[in-house]
């Protein structure tokens, strides 16, 4: 069975925050939750489009809108461990593209997970997909671009 690889351009690496695990966020297996490495994902997400200016939610209804998620595992993480996520964007299109994410361990170097989310605009209001703001755009002159 052909198993998920992600890998992703150093440079498209550009905010980092780091979190600990709570206690709380440990399974059954006294590792890392799925679950809850979801949701340390999501919140280095949102800590991402703050710091570059981007509201989740424009007044016009426009907004970010997750398309997809895919995320690799590659080391367990423990109660209070602190972790590093290193997030960036890649492969822009009309309508969106990538948020990646890489989660290391800083107090032995090790790579926990690499992850990605597909994004599109979306307009709440209209209930429709939106093409890319400029000002999104603009604010990572750098990222490459794919064809839809």
């Amino acid at each position: 069975m052909a198993r998920l690889k992600l890998s992703f351009p150093e440079d498209q690496f550009l905010y980092s925050t780091q979190m600990s695990v709570r206690v709380t966020d440990i399974n059954q297996g006294n590792h890392l939750s799925n679950d809850s490495m979801i949701s340390m994902i999501s919140e280095a997400r949102a800590r991402f489009l703050y710091e570059y200016g981007v509201r989740e939610t424009e007044s016009d209804g426009s907004g970010i809108i997750v398309t997809d998620l895919a995320t690799t595992y590659r080391a367990e993480a423990h109660a209070r461990d602190q972790l590093l996520f290193e997030v960036g964007v890649m492969d822009f299109n009309k309508y969106g593209g990538d948020i990646i994410f890489r989660i290391t361990r800083p107090a032995d170097g090790a790579l926990v997970a690499m992850a990605k989310y597909g994004f599109v605009f979306f307009n709440y209001r209209l209930r429709e997909v939106v093409p890319m703001p400029d000002d999104f755009r603009g604010k990572f002159p750098r990222v490459n671009w794919v064809d839809q």
